[in-house]
């Protein structure tokens, strides 16, 4: 009889080492998105890369940051230095002002700032907070499609993801409130969290009204669920925008708020959080094993960028990124077959679905590469593994990733090319479609 060799005893034949690897490095592949950033095309409109940024700013405060360090070798001495795993107690209360000031987030700035907490990017606090709540079997919702970068390490920290509908108004509460009760029915459990991004979402770009805010505060409220708002895209708005979800977290217990330097000031990869007390320790102690802290030179770059600039860098590039998103969704208009596009208000992204039937992925490669131009295939904000609603939220069913759609992303190149770039695309849809 021929003797079956496991996942783990063929991985070691392949390498030929004498050791394996853990179980998932077999199930998931490469972020879709990182694997893009390789490809160095003319029609860029993959990853959520920022195309205007305070540039100038920044080279102004690492000037003066440096003369700053000639004067006082202390300084740099600390700045250059290890700091605090959650972050210096400075830039905390900087971040806290603004964070009540402009957002509206009843934090505090004087006596509340340590309730903040810094991490290297929102992604490393996503995946802390995963890390140091789900354990294999749990249930999570997210919106259909979602943000890969919250999906994959779910998956992979052996959650259940449960996706519900979605429309041009983002994830619509009463079927997150099915959703619970499915879980519950299905696999004799409450979810442990919802996901979502509520301001110009990634990948759809859509903008939760507030109505819907407060009934999804309700539903998870009622049933003791944690939200995760992952608010990237909350500088980065076209339009006044309704206040986070977090303002209605007047105790601090029910969301967890993560934001990013990474759109509204530049990639350094720095993310804050607010989160509920007991939350907050259990994620510290996570970081404090992921990387043991944050540069602290970065934090002070940051520092007197909040403090001073960032109303200024944001009034500069907010109209260009909105141009820049009128150009794309006038370009798709003008050149793609039939289908149906979001409206951002922000953001950086614009969604796609065809009514025609076609592989976005495959198509990719086919004809859009070879043609100078990238974009996400939407079949990557699907869970790899999971379910979602049928049947008006009756029922659940195995989740498939819908192919005939796609992210085309509007910040990182200019209007003229975006407009040239998506026309070219439109060409090669409605040819070969």
């Amino acid at each position: 009889m021929r003797k079956h060799s496991s996942g783990k005893e063929r991985l070691m034949a392949r390498n030929n080492s004498g050791y394996h690897f853990a179980t998932w490095t077999t199930l998931i592949e490469e972020s879709q998105i990182r694997a893009l950033l390789k490809y160095n095309v003319k029609y860029y409109f993959a990853g959520g890369k920022p195309g205007i940024m305070p540039t100038e700013i920044f080279g102004r405060i690492m000037e003066d940051l440096g003369k700053e360090y000639q004067q006082n070798s202390k300084q740099a001495l600390d700045d250059l230095n290890y700091g605090p795993t959650g972050g210096q107690p400075w830039f905390l209360k900087t971040l806290a002002k603004r964070m009540h000031d402009v957002r509206g987030i009843p934090i505090d700035p004087v006596d509340e700032w340590n309730n903040i907490t810094i991490t290297n990017g929102s992604q490393q606090a996503l995946y802390a907070l995963l890390d140091t709540i789900v354990n294999p079997g749990d249930v999570i919702i997210t919106p259909s499609p979602s943000y890969l970068g919250f999906l994959v390490p779910a998956v992979k920290l052996g959650a259940r993801v449960l996706i519900v509908p979605t429309d041009l108004d983002g994830i619509i509460p009463e079927y997150v409130d099915k959703a619970i009760q499915l879980s519950q029915n299905k696999f004799g459990k409450c979810p442990d969290m919802v996901y979502v991004v509520p301001d110009s979402d990634n990948p759809k770009g859509t903008t939760l009204p507030q109505k819907r805010r407060q009934a999804l505060f309700d539903v998870c409220e009622n049933e003791n669920i944690l939200i995760v708002e992952d608010s990237a895209y909350a500088e980065v708005q076209f339009n006044k925008t309704p206040p986070p979800i977090k303002t209605l977290d007047k105790e601090n217990e029910r969301v967890a708020y993560l934001g990013t330097t990474s759109k509204e000031a530049a990639v350094l990869r720095v993310g804050y959080s607010i989160l509920p007390p007991n939350v907050k320790e259990q994620v510290e102690k996570d970081k404090g094993y992921l990387d043991l802290c944050t540069s602290t030179l970065v934090q002070r770059i940051l520092d007197v960028y909040y403090r001073e600039h960032i109303d200024e860098a944001m009034r500069q590039s907010i109209p260009r990124y909105k141009a820049r998103a009128e150009a794309m969704a006038k370009a798709i208009d003008s050149s793609f077959p039939a289908g149906e596009r979001t409206s951002p208000t922000g953001g950086f992204f614009i969604w796609w679905q065809s009514e025609t039937p076609f592989d976005s992925s495959e198509f990719m490669k086919d004809f859009g590469i070879p043609n100078d131009i990238i974009y996400v295939p939407g079949g990557a904000f699907y869970p790899i593994t999971g379910y979602k609603l049928i049947n008006n939220g009756s029922d659940i069913e195995p989740s498939k990733p819908e192919l005939n759609t796609m992210r085309l992303g509007f910040s990182y190149i200019p209007r003229g090319a975006i407009s040239e770039g998506i026309e070219r695309l439109g060409k090669l849809l409605s040819e070969n479609l």
